[in-house]
């Protein structure tokens, strides 16, 4: 068993070939990917699974690249987002920081500084995760449960981040 670990990376862009180039690339890697050809897709998989970070393409038809991040952010609140687009402008990279996103990269994409990102990304997603379910742990801790309620509540956490 090796002690990398497993990142899940939802790909969402439009266009087919840059897609299966990524994905095929992600997967030799060691990554597991999902790719998906619209914003619409994208908030369905991540409805379905645990993702820990998103390569999201700005200019897309339907729901774009930016109100994609917002609405994944909704349903995943700690995942990373990363933007790429061939579109690059001050004012889309601003409204992409105000989702939030990790890292904005221009196209044509450098694969290894997206590589870069994605494990940055995940390192981050990793710590803001343990904060938050630190946090909680001692939230339950001042709550005044008793040793029985702390246990099932700590449990219940623990389920709740996949933290075992």
């Amino acid at each position: 068993m090796s002690d990398k670990p497993d990142i899940r990376v939802l790909l969402i862009d439009d266009e087919q070939t840059l897609l299966e180039y990524l994905s095929k690339r992600l997967l030799r890697e060691g990554f597991t990917v999902k790719a998906t050809f619209s914003g619409e897709e994208a908030i369905e998989a991540a409805s379905n699974d645990n993702y820990d970070v998103a390569v999201v393409d700005l200019k897309m038809p339907g729901i774009d690249g930016v109100e994609t991040q917002k609405r994944l952010k909704k349903i995943q609140p700690f995942l990373q987002c990363i933007v790429l687009t061939g579109h690059g402008s001050i004012e889309s990279a601003l409204k992409s920081g105000q989702q939030d996103a990790f890292k904005y990269l221009l196209k044509p994409i450098d694969y290894e500084d997206l590589v870069e990102a994605i494990k940055e990304a995940y390192k981050k997603k990793v710590e803001f995760v343990n904060q938050k379910f630190k946090e909680q742990v001692e939230e339950i801790y001042r709550s005044g449960l008793g040793a029985k309620g702390i246990k099932k509540a700590i449990r219940e956490l623990r389920k709740l981040y996949g933290i075992d």
